[in-house]
């Protein structure tokens, strides 16, 4: 007879941001959140995706999502970023590059 060792329990695998990620992302949001612009944020650890979620308030929707998925890495790029209505504004492998689309909304112009 033989005895069997319980195997110890396992998480599935989670996708998350990385420090360097979440500083590049935190530093966007820092400036939006003192612009006026961002309020709230939120972020999701999944099995596929990683989402950092950002708020106008606290009670609503997200009005964008920053998604990595690694597995698209070698496709259309780890990184997207999604606005309110799904439609993604910009893909790809450099995050900095990817979150531009987001900085132009810092930019006005100064009468």
């Amino acid at each position: 007879m033989t005895i069997l060792s319980p195997e110890p329990f396992s998480h599935p695998p989670q996708i998350a941001f990385h420090r360097t990620e979440l500083g590049v992302i935190l530093g966007l949001y820092g400036r939006m959140v003192a612009a006026g612009e961002w309020r709230d944020y939120g972020i999701s650890c999944l099995r596929e995706v990683a989402v950092f979620s950002i708020f106008r308030r606290a009670a609503e929707h997200p009005i964008y999502r920053i998604e990595k998925r690694p597995k698209l890495r070698l496709k259309q790029g780890q990184y997207a970023v999604i606005g309110m209505d799904g439609r993604v504004l910009k893909r790809g492998n450099d995050l900095k590059q990817v979150l531009r689309v987001l900085e132009r909304k810092l930019i006005r112009s100064v009468e």
